[in-house]
């Protein structure tokens, strides 16, 4: 939280000119310090005095006869904290009958607005001057209201010193210890020196209040000033309390602090070391269990987690341990019960029979505190039950009504229910799950459903009886629900796969499912994955995929057209004559489609049957076998390492703990490449930016890259990963085999037939050679174009990318100066222009300035740029001469492969080919000056 913001004073008018307000406020609590040390009766006039000296001699500005100082304390608002502050002062030092009860409302006020956000900081004084009573109840507001402002200003918590102290040697040891607990709490640095004289006091105290606070208070010193705490030999003093101490909650708080003090002081002492594995000596934990009932809950749970570390030397201490601790198991408090759970089950890891009795003893205490307590706590048995589940299922599977779902309960704790029941499903009680399941579909919570349907599947694929489960499934499809269909219609896809023995029965029932019906992606894909996969079944399987091609435009989802792509070209391999026309429009669709992955699917395809139709059906459509085992999403050596850390988060957030606390593992944060989360900075007068520097952790704001995406190639347009990079040198000469798929170069002539025949049967109208490239039309720019970075940047936002179906590549070396026309390839890329760099070019990227320089040389301004080698982007535009009309340009520059990747948007889109032409005219001149 942020320091609360103080108050601005004007100076007065006769403050010497030699003196700061930190001076004054010395002063103020000096006076402040005399007031309180003396009780509150003769120098209650003098501070008084001074905070009224502006309002009694404020005409002649002459210093208070008391102080001697003239102080400015005027009040700048009227409000009520100003009220509330002239209050305060009048009842400073008051001991009229009633003045607590008045001070007890006023303090009331000044927390309630101190938790609400109000900042109360300008009555911190009047705070500290009415601090001055035995009342425990205005005692306890002030020490949280100076606990909330102090430790973020060290000039207020200077006012507190001296009543702090005063406070910790008062005869209540109840004043005694609150007041060393806000002691502590200050949290500043220069103010250590004023707490060891009070917490070695409090440590020897005599009343075990004062010592159980003492005792954390060290721990809060140890976080301040490491070196003061040991050189205070704080940590001798608690290990002496916590081994001859009375009370238990000293004890606990004793340990508490040494555990993490010890912890911490490890890697810098040797002696700490040794003192952190005394810790777990066989006499120092005998002395804490034989002492474990006289502890709370909270301190139980200490110590357990103490003892589940310690290596008995033999079964035989095993036992006794096991023993001692049996009565644990029974407690009221889950905490205390899943503590020492524990402890038995990493005691007996290494005796496999005694593991399991083990299991079977802790069983029906899970039990008992799942059904009993508030949602919260049963979701937390309950995590814990399941990953007991999953390492010894077959002990709980006689259990498994425990874990039927009730109506009153909230979803999170049915879902994890229904995980339990698929955990402990086998042949025996796999149809009363299965019933019970069946009935949750029904439930007018649709989440639930949808989850009630996944744990049947997952039963399922166990292959527990899988005739009744399929029936089961085949009549969820029969109840017209949207969301019951979808999630029915992905479980028969897995299903299918598993069980393809089953497929005539659950393509007889999904046929008659209308794919107008299907509106959730994952359902529709798996739809068409079953139109594809089944074609040669389902006789209306082609009709239906050229109905869902005609609708392309309309479906948003990629993982939906990537379905149609492959399914469409599998029911083109089995039924040619009635999916020939649906293939066509399907490739020509795929093809032009903003996607990156459905292009790149599509244009594989199309050159899969300009190849050789044969080996496109062994690639696209091979003989497949039945999935035997699906991945499981977390490996065994997670699941031991959340079982290491039972008791804790981790088994609750289902990971081990470093993967939500450590931020190496988090990663760095992934910046969007979209030009709304660039900072674009103002264009200089000469047009030229110089690149950014980035820092290594955060990657590149404008390049949003790593070396590794290099090897991945460029820009996914949001795609999951990105399509494979294009190099001109691994495919150039590249004439036989499966390269000829994939090269960007002109087709064999080996195959000018065969791609010509493709076309034609497809309807595609696609050359197999490329034809010339139309001359350009004179295209001039406006030399001195401006544009403002906030308009550049909301242009790149709505236009849409002009040159979205050709790809340009310039001959690689080609000589600078010369006007050669680039090469023009026959198949389609959107978005992006590929082209090649003079190397020369590239050794002069070594000057950031040296590109943006050369582009404004032909009227093509740079208005951002930065990236690191190899990797370079820049943002350029230009404007139409005599119009206004404005081109916008991506350029990514990889100095490693001499390649330029451009992204084109126009104003015009009529004129973008033409300003393609001149910007890569431009850019294949650029070379050393």
């Amino acid at each position: 939280m942020a320091p609360p913001a103080q108050s601005q004073r004007s100076p007065s008018p006769s403050q010497p000119s030699g003196y700061s307000s930190n001076f004054y406020t010395f002063l103020c609590a000096c006076i402040c310090g005399l007031f309180v040390i003396c009780g509150g009766e003769v120098e209650v006039g003098v501070f008084e005095g001074a905070l009224n000296c502006q309002t009694t001699d404020k005409e002649n500005q002459k210093p208070h006869k008391h102080c001697g100082i003239e102080m400015d304390f005027t009040f700048e608002g009227k409000g009520e904290v100003s009220d509330l502050k002239m209050q305060l002062r009048q009842l400073a030092g008051s001991r009229a009958p009633g003045t607590d009860d008045t001070k007890r409302e006023l303090f009331k006020k000044v927390i309630s607005y101190m938790t609400i956000g109000i900042d109360v900081s300008s009555v911190f004084s009047e705070m500290v001057m009415c601090s001055a009573t035995s009342d425990i109840v205005l005692k306890k507001m002030c020490y949280l209201y100076v606990g909330n402002y102090a430790k973020h200003n060290p000039d207020l918590a200077l006012l507190t010193i001296n009543f702090l102290q005063r406070d910790c040697k008062d005869e209540d040891p109840m004043i005694r210890g609150l007041a060393l607990r806000s002691l502590c709490s200050l949290g500043v640095a220069n103010l250590v020196e004023y707490l060891v004289g009070p917490l070695g006091n409090g440590l020897k105290d005599g009343n075990n209040y004062v010592r159980m606070v003492a005792a954390v208070g060290v721990l809060k010193l140890y976080h301040i000033s490491a070196s003061t705490c040991v050189d205070a030999d704080f940590p001798a003093l608690l290990k002496h309390l916590m081994l001859k101490d009375k009370d238990a909650q000293v004890v606990a708080n004793c340990l508490t602090s040494l555990q993490e003090i010890w912890t911490l002081e490890a890697s810098k002492s040797e002696e700490a070391a040794r003192e952190r594995e005394a810790l777990l000596s066989k006499p120092v934990i005998y002395y804490f269990l034989n002492r474990i009932k006289e502890f709370n809950e909270w301190a139980q749970c200490i110590v357990l987690e103490l003892v589940s570390k310690y290596v008995p030397s033999d079964s035989d201490e095993i036992f006794d341990i096991m023993n001692l601790l049996e009565d644990r198991l029974q407690h009221a408090n889950g905490a205390v019960v899943l503590a020492s759970i524990k402890v038995f089950l990493h005691m007996t890891l290494s005796m496999t029979d005694v593991h399991q009795q083990v299991y079977e003893r802790i069983k029906a205490p899970l039990l008992t505190l799942v059904s009993s307590g508030s949602p919260e706590q049963s979701y937390a048995v309950l995590s814990h039950l399941h990953l007991l589940v999953m390492r010894a299922p077959f002990i709980f599977s006689s259990d498994y009504k425990h874990f039927y779902c009730q109506y009153n309960e909230p979803f999170y704790v049915k879902k994890l229910k229904l995980e339990m029941l698929t955990a402990v499903a086998n042949e025996s009680n796999t149809y009363e799950i299965v019933t019970e399941l069946c009935e949750y579909v029904a439930n007018v919570d649709i989440p639930m459903a949808r989850e009630s349907i996944r744990a049947v599947g997952k039963i399922a694929l166990q292959q527990y009886d899988v005739n009744a489960i399929v029936d089961r499934l085949l009549q969820f499809l029969e109840m017209e629900k949207e969301h019951v269909t979808a999630e029915t219609l992905v479980l028969v896809k897995d299903l299918l796969r598993k069980y393809p023995q089953w497929s005539h029965d659950c393509i007889a029932v999904v046929g008659n499912i209308s794919s107008k019906n299907v509106q959730e992606p994952k359902a529709k894909a798996a739809l068409i994955w079953m139109l594809g996969e089944y074609a040669q079944d389902m006789q209306d399987s082609p009709y239906i995929l050229e109905s869902l091609i005609e609708n392309w435009d309309e479906e948003h989802s990629a993982e939906v057209r990537l379905h149609l792509l492959t399914a469409v070209m599998k029911c083109f391999l089995r039924r040619p004559p009635e999916t020939q026309k649906a293939l066509g429009a399907a490739l020509a669709a795929g093809i032009a489609d903003f996607h990156q992955d459905v292009h790149d699917r599509a244009l594989f395809y199309y050159r899969l049957l300009q190849y050789d139709v044969t080996v496109a059906e062994r690639i696209v459509n091979p003989p497949k076998q039945a999935v035997s085992v699906f991945a499981d999403t977390q490996s065994s050596e997670i699941k031991d390492r959340i079982f290491d850390e039972f008791n804790s988060l981790s088994v609750v957030y289902q990971k081990p703990s470093y993967m939500f606390t450590d931020k190496e593992y988090r990663g760095p944060f992934a910046f969007s490449e979209e030009l709304g989360n660039l900072s674009i900075g103002t264009e200089p007068a000469d047009n030229v930016v110089a690149a950014q520097v980035v820092e290594a952790n955060d990657k590149d704001l404008l390049l949003s890259t790593s070396e590794k995406e290099e090897s991945q190639g460029y820009g996914n347009n949001g795609s999951a990963y990105s399509a494979p990079s294009y190099n001109a040198s691994t495919t150039t000469g590249a004439s036989q085999g499966h390269l000829d798929l994939v090269s960007l170069d002109q087709p064999s002539t080996v195959h000018t037939t065969a791609s010509f025949a493709i076309d034609e049967l497809l309807g595609l109208g696609m050359p197999a050679a490329p034809s010339p490239a139309p001359l350009p039309s004179a295209l001039l720019l406006n030399a001195k174009a401006t544009i403002d970075p906030n308009a550049f940047q909301q242009k790149w936002r709505q236009l849409p990318v002009s040159l979205s179906q050709i790809t340009i590549r310039l001959n690689q070396g080609a000589t600078p100066g010369s006007d050669a026309p680039a090469s023009k390839d026959a198949f389609f890329l959107p978005f992006f222009q590929d082209i090649s760099i003079d190397p020369r070019g590239v050794a002069a990227m070594t000057n950031p300035q040296a590109l943006p320089q050369h582009m404004q040389g032909h009227s093509i301004h740079c208005i951002a740029s930065g990236g690191q080698a190899p990797n370079f982007k820049f943002f350029f535009f230009a404007q139409k001469a005599e119009e206004s009309s404005v081109y916008l340009v991506e350029c990514i520059i990889n100095s490693s492969s001499c390649k330029v990747q451009l992204k084109i948007k126009a104003d015009d889109q009529s004129t973008s080919e033409a300003f393609s032409e001149l910007f890569q005219s431009a850019l294949s001149k650029f070379v050393l000056p």
